[in-house]
């Protein structure tokens, strides 16, 4: 309750409120028990295994599961054994767009500073498809990541821009995030309850 009411407190939009929500959500999601959070993960697959078959990707960039979230591993496996290619993300520097290198079973990884493994050599690619985990969503498609702004700018920076898919469970749904000026929606958002379309703003 304490936590809850500091986050009221905040000026909604700011980084110490972000930072808050954040903090609140993710001991949320990390206090979920383990076979709820597996019954909502099966049904984000069914919903993401429709979806990208009609968008039809040829590269699906993904991300290894940090903090309990929904884990894309398994869906990979399957859009690899149906001929798509997936990639993980490589941070080159701080504050410079993701990059992407190939990624199965028999990549050598290494690990970053979070203990997040990626893969440590390779050509980079192109996805024209990233499944972008959110600790927080709004009605139009912003998502609270890490605070790190990776996603925002990687999107920015590509073209032909990739399709964002945003992947979280439903309890990390909010009325707004009071979005600044640099943050780009989601085009999609799937969650246990389904998949959304996000349209512009």
């Amino acid at each position: 309750m304490h936590e809850q009411l500091q986050v009221a407190a905040e000026a909604p939009g700011s980084d110490a409120w972000r930072r808050g929500l954040r903090a609140r959500l993710v001991a949320q999601r990390e206090a979920t028990p383990d076979a709820l959070r597996a019954e909502w993960a099966q049904r984000i697959d069914a919903h993401l295994d429709a979806l990208l078959r009609e968008l039809a990707p040829r590269i699906v960039g993904a991300c290894w599961p940090w903090k309990a979230e929904y884990d894309q591993r398994p869906l990979c496996a399957r859009l690899r054994a149906r001929g798509v290619a997936t990639a993980l993300p490589v941070v080159i520097a701080p504050r410079e767009p993701l990059a992407f290198r190939p990624w199965d079973d028999a990549t050598p990884l290494a690990k970053d500073r979070y203990g997040i493994p990626y893969p440590e050599r390779g050509a980079y690619v192109d996805p024209d498809v990233l499944l972008v985990p959110m600790n927080a969503f709004d009605a139009q498609g912003y998502r609270l990541g890490y605070g790190g702004g990776f996603f925002d700018r990687t999107l920015a920076a590509r073209r032909p821009r990739p399709i964002a898919v945003g992947i979280a469970f439903e309890q990390a749904r909010v009325p707004t995030l009071h979005p600044q000026p640099h943050d780009l929606p989601m085009r999609w958002v799937v969650t246990e309850r389904g998949a959304f379309h996000m349209e512009p703003r």
